[in-house]
């Protein structure tokens, strides 16, 4: 059996179903809340309440378990994410558990510029978190990927929200070259269920991301093309740019995390073969995925190729 943490988070969900598809005995872990957690709908899976610092309550949670996919991190709360509490200390728990529950393999979703020194706060949590991991005795793999995004993301959709909410121009930090190598959630998904299964990679982190090495402002473009939208760019410079987001994130619907201003500090790319040469798979580009951001009404114009 494989436990799931965040499995009922934006990768989590398209992992679990992959598993359970492929015939995978699948038990998710969910933390403790007063909100009822949406579950992946249509598909057998067990559950498990239980917070990652618990560890009586994981080891219970890992009976019959001899894999863990760790993918529970507090970042999608943006400025009220607790890192430290989640990502850092909810990883030890695990770890801790695991061991004493006898766990065979560990398998941690990770970031590109993951450093436990590193000077932003998440890629920091995220180096951390590797760190015990490696340290825990267990069997691990650890794979660090570049952005993710799919229907649900929190990268081109929340993206998508900000460039209709804003007024005829979007800030972008500095020039907007910085390059990204978004990565197609399918693609991650599969990506992660070899790993599980290959004991080549176990011991070893593996840096992943898609075929493309995009500038910002071309992502955004991309973006604005599939809404059918045109937005001036506004050049701000990273400093000005993080105040203001900042002061944005008091507002609990403003759709853009903080945290992005970290991916966008420096350039978030790997090497352009990784998924293919590690994995086998080629992964999608990027522009091609992004129907799900075309509003209704220009379904078919786009399918016929007008697009403006």
């Amino acid at each position: 059996m494989i436990l799931v943490t965040g499995g009922t988070g934006f990768v989590g969900k398209a992992l679990v179903q992959h598993l359970i598809a492929s015939g995978k005995t699948v038990r998710i872990l969910l933390r403790p809340s007063k909100v009822s957690p949406q579950l992946p709908r249509g598909i057998p899976v067990d559950a498990a309440v239980c917070s990652l610092r618990d560890e009586r309550g994981l080891r219970a949670a890992m009976r019959g378990v001899d894999t863990i996919v760790h993918l529970a991190s507090s970042e999608r709360h943006s400025g009220r994410a607790n890192l430290t509490e989640v990502d850092v200390l909810g990883t030890q728990g695990l770890v801790n558990a695991a061991r004493q529950a006898g766990i065979k393999r560990i398998l941690y979703l990770s970031h590109l510029g993951a450093d436990q020194a590193s000077a932003y706060p998440l890629l920091r949590a995220k180096g951390l978190a590797e760190n015990i991991v490696i340290r825990s005795g267990l069997d691990y793999s650890i794979i660090r990927s570049a952005v993710v995004f799919g229907p649900g993301d929190q990268f081109t959709t929340a993206f998508s929200r900000l460039a209709r909410l804003s007024p005829g121009f979007l800030m972008i930090p500095g020039d907007g070259n910085t390059l990204l190598q978004p990565l197609w959630i399918e693609d991650l998904v599969n990506c992660l269920a070899l790993a599980i299964e290959r004991d080549d990679l176990i011991g070893q982190t593996i840096s992943i991301g898609g075929l493309e090495a995009l500038p910002f402002r071309q992502i955004m473009l991309h973006i604005m093309e599939a809404m059918g939208i045109q937005r001036r760019f506004w050049s701000v410079s990273p400093p000005t740019l993080r105040l203001l987001a900042l002061i944005a994130d008091q507002f609990p619907k403003f759709p853009v995390s903080i945290y992005w201003l970290d991916y966008l500090a420096v350039d978030r790319t790997t090497l352009l073969d990784s998924v293919p040469r590690t994995f086998g798979i080629l992964p999608a580009r990027f522009y091609r995925q992004l129907d799900y951001l075309i509003p209704p009404g220009r379904q078919s114009s786009r399918r016929r190729g007008f697009v403006f």
